[in-house]
């Protein structure tokens, strides 16, 4: 492609010619405000605060321009830092914060929002405009997701996300005029439509029109009961994310501090999540080979994604005899909770409270879902995000930074690298075949870095040979991240087009690293740095730095199997460990 040459406030610079005056400003080291604007997602130049002057060649261009989709040209000539394109930035800060409700003291975004900065920077000390604030509508009916329309700055990132993205589209435009909002069709709440809760579209919303609901409350209050024993657990990812909420550079793994934080919470027991996920993968590794061996539904799917779960249930019901029956690392944990450590604990059940710490937002609607249960007990009573941890460490005044590491506490505490990069696109997927290539060779393999299921490309395939029934066989994988490719794939399989013995599945681009709980990278900052690759090297760092790195050789799981399940995919291991699921309507009748 070839280049153009442009100046962006003096600087000389040449530029592929597909670029915008934007992505020129950006390598002419300017910063140019933007507010609406979602590299490769939302460019539609609504919000109006990237304006800048512009010529070619000397010919003045009309009105101001805005420099996201302006595509630069030979010998074109870029000013952002004029006293007009200055008044005019300012002036539109000033009518979007108009009828924007401006509570920022107590808004859940204060620090984090990207319209504050904004108006930081620009000098926005008030707003000359009073007029009539944008319709209060506060969606806080599903278990997820809050929706508050009177946050809302209509700049589309969420839209975008939702509809291109994630290939959902249940948020849109609706109504017309001062009455325009962000909001699913005819009225309807986020709870009774198709919203898997993957929650991408708050890391897309630049303010606080969408967030998590929160559980904190919920947890102190457990912590503060003196007749409950109050256990925590926390999910891979989260050690590679929590930090970002302290200041550290995104992607840097806390794990050891992560755990003396929530001791001095006050937890009574400090587990991990990753033990469960080498759990996960003995009863859903053996799955996938009684499958292969004995005529099993084929493709099988993963499940520990309750995004991706709740997306099959809506769109293709006829692929949920392929989804795998294990429940996910997070309700296996909780189950065995309420079960067997609470037999070795000497503790009945009803006096434990189960805590996930999750990167997903729709861990909280799993932990909600009926079947997740087992002899009357919910597997998983609290479920916060990355956020909400980050939120009480705060409120508890722990310095987080000075923190020591520490491990988790013993018996179910215990994990191995496959357990690890589960958090990453492609991390299921490996760390079941670490296990499956040793179970058929009955060897301990040297190679089992399956870096084929590595990387953040939409859609990964590869083949691989293993010794099935005395015999080489080749067992076909596919790794699909994002409801739209998910989509991709499964319409490929029913079409006969692929075929594929094994495909995981992730909710959210990038897996669990960028869960929407996870800690809100803003959009300027994600031109410096990608979230979901940072945070998966973490991850693979971790993995390495392990003692044992496949989920079989946990010694705490073959204790678990030694005294309680017996074996994997055992009667008693179905009781506790599996489950099943249910076609779901896209729209729930009010």
């Amino acid at each position: 492609m070839a280049n153009v040459n442009v100046t962006v406030n003096g600087i000389h610079v040449s530029v592929p010619e597909d670029y915008t005056a934007l992505m020129a400003a950006r390598e002419a080291g300017v910063d140019i405000p933007t507010l609406c604007y979602l590299k490769d997602i939302n460019e539609v130049a609504s919000c109006r605060l990237c304006v800048v002057e512009a010529d070619i060649n000397g010919r003045p261009m009309r009105n101001l321009p805005a420099s996201c989709i302006l595509k630069v040209e030979e010998g074109m000539n870029i000013r952002t830092n004029t006293e007009r394109v200055r008044k005019a930035v300012k002036m539109n800060l000033e009518l979007i914060m108009a009828n924007h409700r401006c509570e920022c003291l107590t808004c859940i975004r204060n620090q984090k929002c990207e319209l504050q900065k904004l108006c930081r920077e620009m000098g926005v000390e008030n707003v000359r405009f009073e007029g009539e604030k944008r319709p209060m509508h506060v969606d806080q009916l599903s278990t997820s997701i809050v929706r508050d329309s009177s946050k809302c700055v209509l700049c589309g990132r969420c839209v975008s996300m939702c509809r291109d993205v994630q290939g959902i589209g249940v948020l849109d435009f609706t109504n017309r005029g001062f009455k325009t909002e962000v909001a699913p069709a005819f009225n309807f709440s986020m709870r009774d439509v198709e919203c898997v809760y993957c929650g991408q579209c708050i890391h897309a919303c630049p303010v606080a029109a969408l967030h998590e609901r929160s559980n904190v409350d919920q947890v102190y209050a457990a912590i503060a009961d003196p007749t409950k024993h109050v256990v925590v657990q926390t999910a891979p990812a989260v050690r590679a994310s929590l930090g970002e909420e302290f200041g550290l550079p995104v992607g840097t793994r806390v794990t050891g501090k992560m755990v003396a934080a929530l001791r001095r919470l006050g937890f009574d027991k400090v587990f991990d999540t990753n033990w469960s996920a080498d759990l996960t993968i003995m009863e859903e590794g053996h799955e996938f080979l009684n499958r292969v061996k004995n005529g099993g539904v084929l493709p099988m799917l993963t499940s520990c994604s309750p995004g991706w779960i709740r997306f099959c249930e809506m769109n293709f019901p006829e692929f949920l005899p392929n989804l795998s029956t294990c429940k996910s690392p997070q309700n296996m944990f909780g189950a065995m909770v309420k079960s067997f450590y609470a037999k070795k604990a000497g503790i009945d059940p009803k006096d434990i409270v189960c805590v996930s710490v999750m990167p997903c937002t729709s861990k909280k609607f799993e932990i909600s879902r009926p079947e997740m249960e087992v002899d009357g007990y919910r597997d998983v009573d609290i479920s916060i995000t990355t956020r909400e941890l980050g939120d009480m460490i705060k409120q508890s005044r722990i310095r987080f930074e000075s923190l020591p590491d520490e491990k988790p506490d013993p018996l179910m505490g215990e994990y191995t690298g496959a357990g690890v990069i589960f958090g990453a696109t492609g991390g299921v997927m490996e760390a079941a075949l670490r296990t499956v290539a040793d179970v058929l060779t009955g060897k301990d393999l040297p190679d089992f870095e399956y870096k084929a299921c590595r990387g953040i490309e939409g859609v990964k395939e590869a083949t691989l040979t293993l010794p099935i029934d005395g015999k080489d066989t080749e067992v076909k994988i596919a790794i699909a991240h994002g409801t739209a490719n998910a989509r991709k794939v499964l319409e490929a399989v029913k079409s006969g087009e692929k075929q594929y013995h094994f495909i995981e599945v992730m909710a959210c681009p990038g897996g669990c690293v960028h869960g929407g709980g996870q800690s809100i990278v803003s959009a300027k900052a994600r031109l410096d740095v990608e979230p979901k690759t940072a945070r998966a090297a973490a991850l693979y760092e971790e993995d390495e730095k392990c003692e044992q790195r496949k989920s079989h050789k946990n010694a705490e799981v073959q204790e678990l199997y030694k005294e309680f399940l017996e074996a994997p995919n055992s009667h008693v291991a179905h009781k506790y460990l599996h489950t099943h699921y249910q076609p779901r309507p896209f729209y729930v009748q009010k």
